[in-house]
């Protein structure tokens, strides 16, 4: 999670007393706590960029040659270490065969590999401003940085390789050489949680002020999220508090907890332990805010499941993403990733998932879609942001041909709110960035398969293209559905391809919908007709068949828009089918025929007995 939203003074390391303020004011503690950590090379909420996962960081090291035989790390450190071949094959691609974090992959990453040179490591069991431990750097190696392109090589390197790796990297800094070897902080036995906990944890969040980096609900949507930056200048977005699966060192309790006595070097996320050193709460307190975090997602991690079930309901199906029909419609969890086939690519995704509910009544199919985004777009807020991920982004992308480095950041600052873009051609051409909209899409095939066989999934092409569902946040000049009960708009398209969406006339468009955003969530309801006259453009939905079906997101707070967005690949939609009345009649019929012979079975036996006497 991240701290408060004070200014951070790069340049000179603050005193660790600092934090010595009085406990009786709240504000004079917070400031005095939001200050530069102890060394000038440390610093401070962890990046909540979606996950480029195994695909883009196979891509990403794909994309970087091999180390040419014989160079070396850090002008010469660490030569003929045991962990050095094994850096140079699996690292240097990103990490740069120095170290210094810029890898002939890393700049299609965002976050960015981390420098090794400056020492500066964000999952610590040591106090903010120390180096960590070996431990803490081998758990990082093992698990890897949920959100970020960086996987976990548990399974792939053996014990004793990665810990020679562990060694290697310590070489490419010199502030390992100096004093002491690090010691872990004691972090006491986790105290049980109850309501009176999570009350008082809830309380604490507001006062040391984490709502204003993560928002109120913990969505990562809170008023400073647009202008955050890693000391690197690079633009990093908050946790979202209610997804701890993708928490940069775990998402247990303990976890949690860890990071807050901790803090995240190099990112706005400080250390609270200086709360603690100046008596403003207690570690019982902070215990609290643990678990009040840990409260905010689900118990386990979202299962994820091939097959979307549209239940069959009575009466008349929800036309409102908030109508309290939708609490008993189970939830189906389609995980999304950037879109790193087709150019421009796009490796910093704002959207990693979205939740799904499906009903349908036999006349028509109504999709319920959740997912979070921090802002409710187009907003002026966020334009800086806009263009500080535009520049940092590689720009053989087609993104601004500026340099990517730190210094460009800087210059988003002054509000421009157009940038160049390119088609898929590789043409520049210039985007808006002040009136990019958030949007969903749903694709589906034109005709439910027979087999296997399914259009390309990234909206298909000219050979097999796809029937889409496509929801936008502002309503463009001469677009518009059947229906318009709220801000934004959505049409039916035919696609053959990422680049290639064309809707489909006006009268073929009858799609209904309905959208609420609150606390950078997104609520939005589609609703159709299964059948409809357009057979030739219109997919007609069939009960008892699965339906191929996938999803798209884009996020235009985060210069998202055509193929630079979230994708998910092929999933299916089932729509239940009536229970027929022989169901129910069947056993009916076979009780009364059991009983009934059971009675002639009896009268028999007693007529025989009767007879015997």
């Amino acid at each position: 999670m991240a701290g408060t939203a004070c200014p951070r003074p790069r340049p000179q390391p603050q005193p660790r007393a600092r934090a010595r303020a009085g406990a009786g004011e709240p504000q004079g503690v917070v400031r005095a706590h939001c200050g530069t950590s102890p060394r000038a090379r440390r610093g401070t909420p962890r990046s909540r960029i979606a996950p480029v996962t195994i695909l883009a960081t196979s891509l990403a090291l794909a994309l970087a040659p091999a180390p040419a035989r014989g160079q070396g790390a850090g002008a010469g450190q660490g030569q003929g270490h045991p962990g050095k071949p094994i850096y140079d094959r699996w690292c240097a691609g990103c990490h740069g065969e120095d170290g210094r974090g810029q890898g002939e992959a890393a700049a299609y990453m965002l976050p960015p590999p981390r420098d090794f040179t400056r020492a500066l490591y964000q999952i610590r069991t040591t106090a903010s401003g120390e180096l960590p431990t070996d431990a803490d750097i081998l758990r990082v190696i093992d698990e890897g940085m949920p959100g970020t392109a960086m996987p976990g090589w548990r399974t792939l390197l053996s014990r004793s390789e990665r810990e020679a790796l562990v060694g290697y990297l310590k070489t490419f800094s010199r502030f390992f050489d100096q004093g002491e070897p690090p010691q872990a902080l004691a972090f006491g036995r986790t105290p049980r949680a109850t309501e009176e906990t999570l009350r008082e944890g809830r309380e604490f969040y507001e006062r040391i002020e984490c709502w204003k980096c993560h928002g109120q609900a913990g969505r990562g949507d809170g008023p400073s999220a647009p202008t955050q930056t890693d000391d690197a200048g690079f633009p990093i977005r908050p946790a979202d508090l209610t997804e701890n699966w993708h928490f940069n060192g775990g998402g247990t309790v303990e976890d949690i907890y860890r990071r807050l006595r901790t803090g995240m070097d190099g990112t706005p996320m400080p250390s609270f332990s200086d709360l603690l050193d100046a008596g403003f709460m207690t570690e019982q307190q902070l215990w609290s805010v643990a678990h009040y975090v840990r409260s905010l997602s689900p118990e386990q991690a979202p299962r994820v499941r091939d097959v979307v079930r549209a239940a069959r309901v009575e009466g008349a199906l929800p036309s409102s993403p908030d109508d309290s029909a939708w609490a008993a419609a189970e939830s189906y969890y389609i995980p999304l990733v950037g879109q790193v086939v087709v150019k421009p690519r796009w490796f910093a995704p704002t959207v990693d998932g979205v939740w799904v509910q499906a009903l349908h009544d036999d006349r028509e199919l109504a999709l319920r879609l959740v997912w979070h985004d921090p802002s409710q777009s187009p907003d002026t807020a966020w334009l800086a942001w806009q263009r500080r991920v535009l520049e940092t982004m590689e720009p053989r992308e087609g993104g601004p041909t500026a340099d990517a480095r730190p210094q460009a950041a800087n210059a988003a600052e002054a509000g421009a709110a157009t940038a160049p873009q390119a088609t898929a051609a590789g043409t520049a051409m210039s985007i808006d960035l002040a009136r990019l909209p958030d949007a969903i899409a749903v694709q589906f095939p034109r005709t439910i398969p027979t087999g296997m066989d399914r259009p390309y999934f990234l909206m298909g092409d000219a050979r097999q293209p796809v029937y889409l569902w496509r929801w936008q946040s502002v309503t463009p000049a001469g677009e518009g559905g059947a229906q318009a009960p709220s801000a934004g708009s959505a049409i039916e398209a035919t696609a053959r391809g990422m680049t290639r969406i064309e809707p489909l006339p006006a009268a073929s468009q009858s799609l209904a919908w309905d959208a609420t955003f609150d606390q950078g969530e997104w609520r939005v309801v589609l609703r159709r007709a299964l059948a409809t006259q357009d057979t030739a453009n219109q997919l007609q939905f069939r009960t008892g068949q699965a339906i191929p079906m996938a999803l798209f997101a884009w996020d235009g707070s985060n210069s998202e828009e055509g193929t630079r967005g979230s994708i998910g690949t092929w999933y299916f939609i089932y729509l239940d089918q009536p229970t027929p009345r022989t169901v129910y009649a069947t056993p009916v019929v076979a009780m009364v025929l059991t009983a009934g012979l059971g009675l002639v079975a009896v009268a028999r036996a007693q007529k025989k007995n009767g007879n015997g006497v």
